[in-house]
């Protein structure tokens, strides 16, 4: 057996794809039960529209750098938090079913988590920032053309805001600072270091 070359290996890059048209709550139900538990692709659902998204390994990999430095930020501040993932985010009643691509409780459990981070490589065509309105989630971050933009919610509106006002300790530039480093290993020393500083 010859072992295959990282040259040769093929990935898909993130694409998202807007329905046609306008569906109602159960229609998108059926599309749901459709796709099934299709790997690598996620369905969002916000006032009758329909989108689909793939997600690429760049996609991916920069989630789990986020969180892996954001996650060492709060134990290394002893803050209490619940990582809760892309669980999904559905209600009739709001109209919307989601999922981000990660989420946190900061300090305990609550209706909705706290903050909702989601990285766009391609733009999509659904209002971002609404679907987390209808959940009341109070921090947005999004990673975008290599950095971060962040938005909370006041009078339910999203305001962007240069630093968090859930971690306003938290260095947002040296976060997307080591979160582009090439090293994984040198990132994490690098951002500790900041922290400890």
């Amino acid at each position: 057996m010859i072992p295959q070359t990282l040259d040769k290996i093929t990935t898909l890059e993130e694409q998202r794809f807007l329905l046609p048209g306008h569906y109602t709550w159960e229609e998108f139900e059926k599309l749901e039960i459709l796709i099934g538990d299709a790997p690598g692709l996620r369905i969002t659902y916000l006032d009758g529209c329909v989108e689909f998204m793939t997600l690429g390994e760049q996609h991916e990999l920069l989630k789990k750098i986020i969180a892996i430095l954001l996650e060492a930020y709060l134990f290394e501040l002893r803050i209490n938090f619940i990582p809760v993932g892309s669980a999904t985010r559905r209600a009739k009643e709001k109209g919307a079913s989601f999922e981000p691509d990660e989420s946190y409780y900061i300090g305990e459990k609550k209706e909705n988590p706290d903050l909702a981070i989601e990285i766009n490589i391609t733009s999509g065509s659904i209002d971002k920032l609404e679907k987390y309105k209808r959940f009341n989630i109070s921090e947005v971050w999004f990673w975008e053309n290599n950095q971060i933009s962040l938005y909370h919610l006041s009078n339910n509106n999203y305001e962007q805001t240069a630093q968090s006002k859930l971690l306003p300790d938290l260095n947002i530039n040296l976060l997307a600072r080591c979160v582009l480093m090439p090293s994984i290993i040198e990132a994490k020393t690098e951002f500790i270091k900041g922290i400890r500083q």
